[in-house]
């Protein structure tokens, strides 16, 4: 029996997925969270070999928790469950050492064939997807450029983030400035955008 850990911040949408999932004779949901943060806990207590994290989460994002469970738990392999089908975030969550990555979409029988397969320890990626990540290549931002976008998304001014981020406000025009010129954005909130749309946030 192959344990499950369900990672979704949209209650239904877990709901779904459990029902689905504990249809099939091997497969066992033994833990279902809302957030992010609570993922590595849930695996601990629960025994899970695989948690299905959605990447937009409350607390901590999947691909994060995908680094957490490498970390704190090696035992249970993550696979990526998302709406959010977008190239940046593929390759992000390879990285964070994520051994799958499915859209929500993706047919039940796929989804339980992609569980098995990561259980089994192989990697699983959406082909679509998989072809788009190679087209767009790697995100131009550094992780300083990403966290002031981050910030800014919010709406934030300068001098907030410059206070938020401990630097001062024309380090903050520059990053900002240089992640507008590499995303081909005119302003700061269509740099914002783009980089989201793109998975790079």
């Amino acid at each position: 029996m192959i344990r499950l850990l369900l990672a979704d911040d949209q209650a239904l949408v877990r709901g779904a997925l459990a029902a689905l999932l504990d249809l099939e004779a091997d497969l066992e949901v033994v833990a279902q969270v809302g957030r992010g943060d609570e993922v590595v806990e849930a695996a601990r207590a629960s025994g899970a070999d695989v948690a299905l994290l959605d990447v937009e989460m409350p607390g901590l994002d999947g691909i994060g928790a995908a680094a957490a469970l490498r970390a704190q738990v090696p035992g249970c392999r993550a696979l990526i469950v998302t709406t959010f089908g977008r190239p940046g975030y593929l390759r992000r969550a390879l990285d964070a050492g994520a051994s799958g990555f499915v859209v929500k979409d993706t047919p039940a029988e796929e989804l339980a064939d992609a569980v098995r397969r990561v259980h089994a320890g192989l990697r699983v990626v959406d082909p679509e997807l998989a072809v788009q990540t190679l087209t767009a290549g790697e995100s131009p931002l550094t992780g300083r450029e990403r966290e002031l976008l981050r910030l800014a998304e919010s709406g934030a001014t300068v001098a907030q983030i410059a206070s938020t981020a401990f630097l001062s406000e024309g380090t903050v025009r520059n990053y900002l400035s240089a992640a507008i010129g590499k995303t081909g954005a005119r302003t700061r909130a269509e740099a914002v955008r783009l980089a989201r749309d793109n998975g790079w946030l």
